[in-house]
């Protein structure tokens, strides 16, 4: 398993670690996320950005301030049985590299 670095991201999780110094809700709304809230379970806050007109497909994070991590991942389409979290997700790739990346910037200024 790669090891995670400050300022870097694990690929293994596309857990993307970062000294987070302002309010996340602002810096993610400037990465163009939008909430969903706060998962009950982990007490991380929940946000997406979609790729298009539609729903889906959509970048999901999960960003962690004490941890000070945001995990990425691709939601392509919705669950199929409503309730469930199980759907069809990407963690890694071309596409969720080069978010990760652009995430990273945003929040260094850059």
């Amino acid at each position: 398993m790669p090891e995670d670095i400050k300022g870097g991201f694990s690929k293994a999780e596309m857990r993307i670690i970062l000294e987070i110094k302002e309010n996340p809700y602002n810096l993610m709304r400037k990465c163009g996320y939008h909430s969903e809230g706060i998962d009950k379970k982990t007490g991380q806050m929940i946000f997406a950005r979609r790729l298009g007109v539609g729903d889906y497909p959509r970048f999901h994070t999960y960003v962690s301030r004490e941890k000070q991590e945001i995990n990425l991942h691709l939601d392509q389409k919705k669950p199929v049985y409503k309730g469930q979290p199980a759907h069809a997700a990407e963690y890694e790739g071309e596409l969720v590299e080069k978010e990760a990346e652009r995430i990273k910037k945003i929040f260094r200024g850059r």
